[in-house]
């Protein structure tokens, strides 16, 4: 299958992490699908296109396999396909829905921002883990409002996405101090309030988000912090409804020790883990654009506003497999 350049730009940089955080992964990723439509190569009949729309699904979700929004984004623009009886029609659906879900992502930042900075009180610190766009504009929305006076920003290793955050927290006028992630019980007792993002919310309220997450949660806890996670509902997984343990990406161990340091030690094991998983205990609410809720509430997202039933998703299990079932 031959796919337009633009599109395997997108699939390798969503794969080889130039494109990061979940949400922008999510709206990467209808992107692609919306460009995928609009320089379709192939003839032009629908059960060609659905194939070629099926294909162009199948290679960006297995570019990252924990954030489910890339998933969750990609099968939301593939689902514009179900009710096509043309293919002039079905290319407009896909592009059309694409545009819509890029637009509903950005609008569920905003409401997330709203949300998350009324939460926080005047003259707070701020401690932030990695990079979340909608993290971002919580803790820059409650900057403005008068309720954050100082941010602590980790480094994120081994891949330095704190950074990303450090350099968007100073474009806001926020005032940001950026630490080792090993630093943090240092400086926790300064913190009023920790702010992070996530790539995955299990249907029991376990926040699956870059690695160090749960260490920074643990510390919090310890020190009597509250803990926000925010979260468009996109992130949150339906296959946890059904048991499904998110699978944990494992990247190459020169993002952590050089090649050269390697060769020198034969037989080295690195262990780099992408994510790691912060219980429902540790956290005090999840935003979203819904509300704030409570983490054991994170359920009523899947069923209640997304749909999601155990009926509705035996074909997400093997999603590579079952791609085209799900257009039935």
């Amino acid at each position: 299958m031959k796919f337009p350049e633009s599109v395997l730009q997108i699939a390798n940089d969503i794969k080889t992490m130039k494109i990061r955080g979940a949400g922008k992964i999510a709206r990467s990723a209808a992107e692609a699908m919306k460009k995928a439509a609009l320089e379709y190569p192939g003839e032009h009949d629908l059960d060609s296109f659905r194939k070629y729309m099926v294909e162009t699904a199948r290679l960006l979700i297995s570019t990252r396999p924990t954030a489910v929004s890339l998933p969750n984004a990609v099968i939301y623009v593939l689902k514009a396909l179900r009710n096509a009886s043309s293919y002039s029609e079905a290319r407009e659906s896909i592009v059309k829905t694409a545009d819509s879900f890029v637009e509903n992502s950005l609008n569920a930042v905003k409401r997330i921002s709203e949300f998350g900075a009324k939460r926080i009180k005047e003259n707070s610190v701020v401690l932030t883990h990695c990079h979340s766009s909608t993290a971002v504009e919580v803790i820059a929305r409650a900057y403005r409002e008068g309720r954050v006076v100082k941010v602590y920003n980790t480094e994120t290793r081994p891949f330095f996405q704190g950074r990303i955050t450090f350099s968007h927290l100073k474009s806001y006028g926020v005032p940001v101090v950026q630490i080792p992630d090993s630093a943090v019980r240092y400086v926790m007792h300064e913190v009023d309030y920790v702010v992070v993002g996530a790539d995955t919310v299990t249907s029991n309220g376990a926040v699956v988000n870059k690695i160090g997450t749960s260490q920074v949660a643990l510390v919090a806890k310890e020190a009597r912090v509250r803990v926000y996670v925010a979260a468009e509902s996109y992130k949150f997984s339906p296959l946890t409804l059904i048991g499904e343990l998110v699978k944990i990406e494992y990247r190459d161990p020169e993002e952590v020790v050089p090649r050269e340091w390697i060769e020198k030690h034969p037989g080295v094991r690195i262990l780099n883990p992408v994510f790691d998983v912060t219980p429902p205990e540790y956290i005090d609410a999840i935003i979203t654009e819904y509300g704030v809720l409570p983490p054991q509430a994170a359920i009523l997202i899947l069923i209640d506003k997304l749909g999601w039933t155990l009926e509705s998703i035996k074909y997400s299990e093997n999603i590579l497999e079952n791609l085209e079932k799900i257009l039935e």
